[in-house]
């Protein structure tokens, strides 16, 4: 494994070079990672600079594209495999916002699909975003379910770290991340890997076997 240290302020600078890059009319960027590698936090570092240069920015968290509770709690509100499965509404993160900012899209996109406290539709009106917009989605399992991503990150934790980072209540969610690593392998898949064990301290890495 090679890693590369390096400051968070001069990765979100690579990172916006990067997207800045992209071909396209919109850019749809995922940053990907268990909850406790704080994909959010993450996520709203890019926001600033991608906005000093021009580009209208809107922050999309998978947390408010949770599918209903009679879906997703199905089996009970502790099993890892539904978590894994069925947890996230990726039809409707599609839908609503990645199909919207394809090239043939017409740019209008849903911030939040579904209110999981108040288990129904906080009904906000759809933005629409003008050309050369980025779309940043923030959230677990984002990677091999074939989702139209331009650019993706994906924040890296250990297995030890994931766990010590991984408050008690939720550490029934760590079989599925566990079989998301062997069976995903999003280290591969992504753009973009950083190890994010060390909080203010990331890495970017260049090569995990």
């Amino acid at each position: 494994m090679r890693v590369r240290p390096v400051t968070p302020e001069l990765l979100a600078v690579e990172l916006v070079d990067r997207i800045e890059a992209l071909p396209g009319r919109w850019a749809r960027i995922a940053v990907d990672g268990a909850p406790a590698a704080d994909t959010g936090d993450f996520a709203d570092t890019l926001v600033e600079p991608l906005r000093a240069r021009g580009r209208e920015v809107v922050r999309v968290r998978m947390a408010d594209y949770l599918r209903p509770a009679s879906l997703r709690l199905e089996h009970g509100h502790h099993d890892p495999d539904s978590y894994y499965e069925s947890w996230y509404d990726l039809r409707g993160l599609t839908r609503e916002v990645l199909d919207p900012l394809a090239d043939s899209g017409g740019g209008q996109v849903l911030p939040a699909l579904w209110d999981a406290e108040a288990d129904r539709s906080p009904r906000l009106p759809r933005v629409q975003l003008p050309e050369r917009a980025v779309a940043i989605v923030d959230g677990p399992l984002l990677l091999g379910a074939g989702l139209p991503f331009d650019f993706t990150v994906h924040l890296w934790l250990p297995g030890a770290a994931l766990h010590r980072r991984t408050p008690e209540p939720d550490r029934w969610t760590l079989p599925a991340f566990h079989r998301y690593a062997e069976e995903v392998c999003p280290h591969h898949l992504a753009d973009c890997v950083v190890r994010a064990d060390r909080p203010g301290r990331p890495a970017v890495v260049d090569s995990l076997e």
